[in-house]
């Protein structure tokens, strides 16, 4: 039914953008300085890819979510809650781990206006955070 699956899409849309607001103002909160500021005002690549792959470690675990539920949209929206929050708990865990495997400060690191590799591995610990709670969802 038409009507049910559009309902059904807002739901999952709904629990979607506030797990991604989630993980930005968890983000936000690791990193000094407003993240806004550091983005759009000086345009700091740093923080955007940083943000950028905690952005894209969630919403993998929300289309896997969504993807399993086979049309059990209880079920469905429990797990795309569920796993959405442990996925957020897992790459402020990672993002903490690596802060203390490289090192510097993993937060100034990313506040850095010049480019920086530990940069780059955080952005692959993320993805791969996103992908290993996805599996674990299937």
């Amino acid at each position: 039914d038409l009507a049910f699956d559009l309902l059904a899409g807002l739901a999952y849309g709904a629990v979607g953008l506030a797990l991604l607001a989630l993980g930005y103002g968890a983000i936000d909160l690791l990193t000094p300085g407003r993240l806004t500021d550091l983005i759009y005002r000086d345009r700091n690549w740093n923080a955007a890819f940083v943000v950028a792959s905690g952005l894209v470690a969630i919403a993998t675990i929300q289309v896997t979510a969504i993807i399993t539920s086979h049309d059990d949209l209880d079920e469905g929206l429990a797990y795309s809650g569920a796993f959405g929050v442990l996925g957020v708990v897992l790459l402020v865990i990672s993002f903490m781990v690596v802060d203390r495997l490289t090192p510097g400060d993993l937060g100034d690191i990313v506040c850095a206006t010049e480019r920086h590799p530990a940069v780059v591995v955080t952005v692959a610990n993320h993805i791969a955070v996103g992908a290993i709670v996805a599996a674990a969802i299937s």
